[in-house]
């Protein structure tokens, strides 16, 4: 049930009422009439923009237009009045019968209450962290992790069909960089100095992965030049940094459905046939590009490349894709993978970046237009810094992974839920701060514990009305006399619940998770106003002694809280509280 949608649906039918009585020419666009909650709760339940975005290319009025709209509207049994506002906003008051049937429907509903068919099945494959295989993951990795494992969870929730893919970044130079590091540690587990020279990675992560290296090999490769153990040194350091990037998104609760490898592109023919597909649509070319951003011709020398016209779909200047050794750029490869995507029947593809990734998103994005002919978007998302705090202090880089904090810290310091929540407590392309004693701390400034504490108080009010003798069950609750539910501080709540549906397909249209944690922040603390205000005026009690109708009523209303919070936390990755510790 989406009451939002609904009275939305008797807009646009008021409309065409309109229309068909000659009170607004035919034709008219209605894709931009919205119904909303107004901005000021006094104005109404809900205000359309229906008038105001009709009015130009009806040739009418505003007002004149709300005027007649209103009239219908006001005609319909589950409006209670409609009010024309300023130069022709339209606000509604909704019967408060509406709002408890909201309530018996997520009671009904359950798990399922919000669920949308928005998306009707649309393949969607979100790609995200898709971390060089060279270590463990940072911080910076962690909030992609969270962020595009939330998304992908709403788009589900959405209606859309979602694939979580890792893309494994293991076909460039990092990669040798990784083995000969690796072999260093490889001689220490024999018994030798390793030399750790600048440009190798000096974590100690690696020392277990020269052990395993020691044990397959023993000492035989001591002695050999690097181009008899690089190749198999590579593959067996790729496939242990695997292992431990799986692990630490694990500790997240996070579990790809697909690992793809960059690798896998080269000597295969992908990448020559997705540069073939652009050539054969004109968009491949020999040529010489202009001196980058802060070069003078002086300085810089032009070499003639192969380049992807890329500027036809919408970039600033054309890329390379060949280097003019004949070497590919990183970005072919990376157009492969893409159309490779593309021809796996995706019909959307979502990529999460890191925020240093800014300059490659009008390139990717022209690259998949083409590639798609227009039909496949690709929306990128770029993640902003995280800054750590603990103690009013820089929280301080991991000496086991040398040069910066990782995942595991993070998550060992702050644990799973509260990593997860907070790090969607922001807009992915907001920088946020972490501060571990804050996203610890036992307060209304602390979302993660108000929400939760939120979650924790509708179970143990459940406890109360049980052992009072009600029946608290989903099914018995929906069958409750909520018409007992008529004060305005409870009628709001409920309406906030009735929020839910529309709040889960605004944040999937825009793949903004971070809509659903504010939401629950909203209603969480609706959630403990009311309830403080059962402390002055009893009648707003949640259990009343003595009067199970009444409690039961209630506790529906306290309970469909709950079913919105449960199932945003699901959105999230986040286990629902049953009791504050």
């Amino acid at each position: 049930m989406n009451l939002f949608s609904d009275i939305r649906a008797l807009v646009i039918d008021a409309l065409t009422q309109m229309e068909q009585a000659g009170e607004l020419p035919a034709g008219l666009d209605t894709a931009a009439v919205t119904v909303e909650p107004p901005r000021d709760a006094a104005h109404g339940d809900m205000a359309t923009n229906a008038a105001m975005v009709l009015a130009k290319p009806a040739g009418k009025k505003p007002r004149d237009i709300a005027d007649t709209l209103a009239a219908r509207l006001a005609a319909d049994p589950r409006i209670t009045a409609a009010e024309v506002a300023g130069p022709g906003f339209l606000n509604l008051r909704i019967d408060p019968a509406q709002w408890q049937s909201v309530i018996r429907a997520a009671l009904t509903q359950g798990a399922a209450y919000g669920r949308s068919n928005l998306g009707q099945g649309v393949k969607v494959n979100v790609e995200f962290v898709s971390a060089n295989p060279t270590g463990p993951m940072h911080v910076g990795h962690t909030r992609g992790a969270v962020f595009g494992d939330a998304l992908s969870s709403l788009l589900d929730f959405a209606g859309y069909d979602v694939t979580r893919e890792y893309y494994i970044n293991d076909g460039g130079a990092q990669v040798d960089v990784l083995a000969r590091s690796a072999f260093e540690r490889y001689r220490e587990a024999n018994g030798l100095e390793p030399a750790i020279r600048e440009g190798l990675y000096p974590g100690d992560y690696l020392i277990p992965v020269g052990q395993a290296l020691k044990d397959k090999y023993g000492d035989s490769l001591l002695d050999q030049s690097e181009d008899v153990w690089l190749t198999d040194i590579r593959e067996f350091a790729t496939q242990a940094m695997m292992e431990v990037i799986r692990q630490d998104l694990a500790l997240l609760n996070v579990h790809m459905d697909v690992f793809s490898s960059e690798k896998a592109l080269y000597g295969t023919g992908r990448i020559e046939a997705a540069i073939d597909r652009l050539r054969d649509a004109g968009l491949i070319y020999e040529g010489v590009l202009e001196p980058p951003k802060g070069k003078t011709p002086e300085d810089w020398e032009p070499r003639e490349q192969t380049l992807f016209r890329s500027t036809s779909h919408g970039d600033d200047v054309d890329r390379p894709v060949k280097k003019s050794d004949g070497a590919w750029t990183y970005f072919a490869p990376d157009i492969a993978y893409h159309w490779d995507k593309i021809d796996r029947g995706f019909d959307q593809l979502i990529d999460v970046f890191g925020a240093d990734h800014g300059g490659y998103v009008k390139r990717m994005t022209a690259a998949v237009k083409a590639l798609s002919n227009g039909r496949v978007p690709l929306d990128v998302k770029l993640i902003q810094l995280v800054k750590l705090f603990k103690n009013g202090e820089p929280f301080k880089m991991s000496k086991r992974a040398g040069t910066f904090v990782t995942l595991r810290d993070v998550v060992e310091q702050a644990g799973a839920d509260v990593t997860r929540f907070h790090m969607l407590t922001r807009k992915n392309d907001a920088a946020l701060d972490f501060d571990f004693d804050k996203v610890l701390e036992q307060s209304k400034d602390n979302p993660v514990w108000y929400v939760q504490y939120a979650s924790a108080r509708v179970n143990s009010v459940l406890g109360r009305a049980s052992e009072m003798g009600v029946d608290t069950s989903d099914a018995a609750l929906a069958g409750a006399d909520l018409t007992l539910l008529d004060h305005a501080a409870e009628l709001e709540l409920a309406r906030k619940v009735a929020e839910w549906p529309r709040t889960v397909e605004i944040a999937a249209r825009a793949n903004e998770p971070h809509r659903i944690a504010f939401f629950l922040y909203d209603i969480a603390s609706d959630l403990h106003s009311l309830w403080n205000r059962g402390n002055d005026e009893t009648s707003l009690r949640f259990v009343q002694d003595g009067n199970f109708a009444a409690t039961a009523a209630k506790i529906a209303l306290v309970r469909s809280v709950g079913v919105v919070i449960s199932a945003g936390l699901g959105i999230l990755g986040v286990t629902p509280a049953k009791e504050m510790r």
